[in-house]
């Protein structure tokens, strides 16, 4: 299968392709997206707490980790455990909070400890409204479904990792929270969840982000396609329709 590239996106990796900004926000655009499909049955199970925290979660310990989860010294699933551990031990950047939740609960724990132990929790995640094994193509923004107004979130990401682990993470600057129906050339249609991440003046000159989009921190917002299973979580609040925007 053919994909044409524009010159922007020329030599990229694909799976990067999930970054825009807000302009591009409207029904009618047309861009190229990257949707892994993971299958439930090969992806990492989640491991009970107690089961999950049994097991130090160090880079440090690295070297009893392999010999636990029975890997070589590295090979590709050591370096991604490694990346993992790193990525789950460095520091957030200013206004951030973020934690690596080894299961379920400690997720939870986490995202109602920012969000406020007070506060109802509610949580999206893109949905596949069609079955194809097709992960990269254009799609076509078909309608702007809601816009999710919350004070703060929390987004949840999965790592590589023998066990399920997700990097959760919440800034406190501006971010908007959309979901979006999206038509695929092959005719998927995705009920995509979208962040628009507006102040990004604090972020890395290195973030994949801007290298795709070709802008600058703090220059441009920069939003992203959410893959199906990562999760955002919210306060619960009335959210409003297509209608508000």
């Amino acid at each position: 299968m053919e994909i044409h590239h524009n010159h922007m996106t020329h030599n990229i990796d694909p799976s990067l392709m999930v970054f825009f900004t807000l302009k591009d926000l409207k029904v009618g655009k047309k861009m190229q997206i990257y949707f892994p499909k993971r299958e439930p049955s090969t992806s990492p199970k989640l491991w009970p707490k107690e089961e999950a925290e049994s097991l130090p979660f160090s880079s440090n310990q690295l070297t009893y980790l392999l010999k636990f989860f029975s890997f070589s010294p590295n090979t590709p699933q050591a370096m991604a455990m490694e990346n993992t551990l790193k990525e789950c031990e460095s520091k957030p950047i200013k206004g951030e909070v973020k934690f690596c939740a080894t299961s379920l609960e400690s997720m939870l724990e986490f995202t109602q400890n920012v969000l406020g132990s007070k506060s109802e929790i509610q949580v999206y995640a893109t949905l596949h409204k069609t079955k194809s094994s097709v992960t990269f193509q254009n799609y076509t923004i078909v309608e702007i479904l809601m816009e999710i107004l919350a004070p703060k979130i929390v987004a949840c990401h999965t790592v590589p990792y023998p066990h399920a682990v997700f990097y959760c993470h919440s800034q406190e600057s501006e971010n908007r929270v959309y979901k979006v129906l999206l038509g695929g050339e092959n005719g998927d249609k995705v009920e995509a969840m979208v962040v628009c991440h507006m102040d990004t003046s604090q972020w890395s000159p290195s973030h994949v982000s801007f290298q795709v989009l070709g802008v600058t921190p703090g220059s441009s917002s920069v939003c992203h396609f959410f893959p199906a299973d990562n999760y955002i979580w919210v306060p619960k609040l009335k959210s409003q329709g297509s209608s508000s925007m």
